[in-house]
């Protein structure tokens, strides 16, 4: 049985291909039409998952789609009757839900030549979350939660999976969101686009919870666990918040209303300077968040008497929060899958289809290196096409077919000090580069981050960089013990351990470390113990490839990112550029 999982009409656009309960190939939209958190129908990614799989869409036997129109349609119309919002929300809603059927249409207007003669399936939102985070777990008993901004009228959904079965025990509804809140602070402290809202968790260290009280009159817990937000201060529930998707990148209106503003103070526009209110903000913000967080994941503990948590949703990348809940609940693993956000939806709907059909949980995501990857006669081909260019750039190119010399001359680079973009195997799954679309830098050196941001990323200075750490010596260096393979928590690093690796050390000297394992990335694995053997520490600083675009997909734009920035090294697969000087 051939399943095509998509994520679709909203950010992050992805597509996935399960055959027979097991996940063959996964991407987002974004990493073929080079703009961020694309969204509307991600034709490129379904492509390659075709291809990867080697079918045609003649052989997809369903079609699961991360959305169901008419989930929770009475709660819809009694919103609508009682709330009796701008008729412009009205409109907008509606258009939507026309955007966002025809899929058969779609299929025949980007796959001409290739009848789709499946089943088209619509499941929940965050039915698709619940299912993306418990069901490729290696869990077979485990407390499951989603908090995001909306999706199918609902922000956040709970349950418990139990080994092949998953239960969902409460939700919370539009216009209540952790997301939205999270968003709209985002916005007012002047991070306008989608998806900024790590700039938030960034900067909160820097600051202190000061407005936490303040916060507390917008966002109130409720003993089940649940929360409502105190709507005064947005303005997604009464009027049309402009948000535009369907020609590529999503734009989202601001979203927070006058009253936040009389209540915190005029906002902060993107070109004002940072200033300690809006340290002591960020701080309040998250603090807000980690609150109805636990509040909300412990209320599902005791219900359900798991240790084991699976999370998805946008909320779920708040990596803070999660490294902290061994730490603060009785949950003792965490697991939170690569692509934990909307991209994420295309393969829970892709398994929640694969259980109706009577499917068994097999499969376990404990990588996440399903995306393309290129031989190496593609990569000796573009070189070859690129020369002339190289030679002009002064740049040297060594084809090392031994995997240890390869890695030990990279380890040297790094350990001199060298930015490396390594382009590795299959490119991830989900917002982070793990090893295979990376550069890779020396976390000893105290001025590396301003050297990155110098040479290559260009982004603001309060923001950390992380670290890929050998998984055997995470417990010499946190303080916690943990697999985190999708760089989806942070932990605070040792403090005698902080001195030594000041790149990756956040101002509150925590990390948001990536575990390496040789079962899963056995040559990115090799390069880390190259480093240690030359340094005595076991990572390397890790950050993605790519200059304020999304992560390179094909060699084509690692080589060109590494062209056009002030990069020392590529190694792609086995092939080692090396400039000589700055062009």
């Amino acid at each position: 049985m051939i399943i095509l999982g998509l994520n679709a009409f909203h950010g992050d656009s992805a597509a996935c291909i399960v055959r027979d309960g097991v996940l063959i190939a996964a991407a987002e939209e974004e990493r073929f039409r080079r703009l961020k958190h694309w969204a509307g129908f991600p034709a490129q990614a379904i492509a390659y998952c075709l291809k990867e799989a080697g079918v045609a869409l003649g052989d997809v036997d369903h079609l699961a789609i991360n959305q169901n129109n008419s989930a929770h349609l009475w709660r819809k119309v009694l919103f609508m009757v009682g709330r009796r919002p701008n008729p412009a929300l009205i409109r907008q809603k509606l258009r939507f839900r026309a955007e966002r059927s025809g899929i058969d249409v779609l299929l025949r207007q980007e796959f001409p030549g290739q009848a789709f003669a499946g089943q088209i399936h619509q499941v929940e939102h965050h039915l698709c979350h619940l299912y993306s985070a418990y069901y490729v777990s290696a869990f077979e008993d485990a407390a499951v939660v989603s908090v995001d901004g909306f999706g199918d009228f609902a922000s956040a959904a709970w349950g418990h999976g139990q080994r092949d079965s998953l239960r969902v025990d409460g939700q919370v509804f539009f216009p209540h969101s952790l997301g939205v809140f999270y968003q709209a602070f985002t916005q007012y402290l002047g991070f306008p686009h989608y998806g900024d809202e790590y700039k938030v968790m960034g900067l909160a260290p820097y600051g202190a919870p000061s407005l936490l009280a303040q916060l507390r009159q917008i966002v109130e817990l409720k003993s089940d666990g649940s929360f409502t937000l105190n709507l005064r201060y947005f303005r997604h529930h009464i009027e049309e918040v402009p948000f535009h998707w369907m020609s590529g990148s999503p734009d989202v209106g601001e979203n927070f209303s006058p009253a936040l503003e009389a209540l915190l103070g005029p906002r902060r526009r993107p070109d004002e300077a940072l200033e300690q209110r809006h340290f002591d903000l960020a701080r309040s913000v998250q603090a807000m968040y980690e609150e109805a967080f636990f509040n909300l994941i412990d209320a599902v503990q005791r219900r359900t008497g798991a240790t084991d948590l699976a999370l998805a949703g946008g909320c779920a990348a708040n990596s803070v929060a999660n490294g902290k809940v061994r730490r603060q609940t009785r949950f003792r693993r965490v697991y939170v899958q690569s692509a934990a956000g909307d991209a994420g939806g295309a393969i829970g709907a892709a398994f929640a289809v694969w259980q109706r059909q009577g499917g068994k949980r097999s499969f376990r995501m404990d990588h996440a290196y399903w995306g393309p990857h290129f031989d190496a006669a593609e990569i000796a081909q573009l070189v070859a096409a690129r020369r002339a260019q190289l030679d002009a750039s002064l740049c040297r190119t060594t084809t090392i077919a031994e995997e240890a010399e390869l890695c030990q001359r990279t380890a040297r680079h790094i350990a001199d000090g060298k930015v490396v973009g390594w382009f590795q195997g299959r490119m991830e799954w989900g917002p982070r580069a793990l090893g295979n679309r990376s550069i890779v830098c020396d976390p000893r050196r105290a001025d590396m981050k301003d050297i990155l941001n110098a040479k290559i990323k260009r982004r603001e200075s309060f923001r950390p960089f992380a670290p890929s750490v050998l998984e055997h010596e995470v417990t010499n260096w946190f303080e916690e013990d943990d697999a985190v393979p999708f760089m989806m928590q942070v932990f605070q690093i040792r403090e005698d351990k902080r001195p030594r690796i000041p790149a990756v050390t956040h101002v509150d000297g925590s990390g948001r470390l990536q575990t390496v394992s040789a079962a899963t990335n056995p040559r990115y694995h090799r390069l880390i113990e190259e480093f240690f053997a030359l340094s005595g520490v076991p990572m390397v600083l890790n950050t993605s490839f790519n200059e304020n675009e999304p992560v390179v997909c094909r060699p084509e734009e690692a080589l060109e990112c590494f062209l056009r920035t002030r990069m020392d090294v590529l190694v792609l697969g086995d092939v080692m550029i090396e400039r000589q000087s700055e062009a």
